[in-house]
């Protein structure tokens, strides 16, 4: 949880969660989030190190995805601990 409190990294995994399976470029990351490609590299390293996120090279491209169970788990923890008996919430993972 810890790597997705800096707003970068919570910028990429949203961008990665709606990019779905596909993922996105490494390029294409960076154009949406606006920073450095060695800051970039750091958000990246740390989120896959975290198991949040894979990356792929296909060719010259760096592809990177959403790691689904990791972060199904995640969004889980967070509903199950953060927002349990709210209206609405009940079934919603299951």
């Amino acid at each position: 949880m810890a790597e997705l409190g800096h707003p970068h990294r919570l910028q990429i995994f949203q961008l990665l969660v709606k990019a779905g399976e596909g993922g996105l470029a490494v390029g294409e990351i960076q154009k949406q989030v606006g920073i450095p490609k060695s800051t970039l590299a750091h958000h990246i390293a740390q989120l896959v190190a975290t198991g949040l996120m894979t990356q792929e090279r296909q060719g010259r491209i760096q592809r990177c995805r959403i790691a689904p169970e990791r972060a199904r788990a995640l969004v889980t923890f967070f509903v199950n601990d953060c927002c349990e008996g709210l209206p609405g919430i009940e079934g919603l993972f299951d």
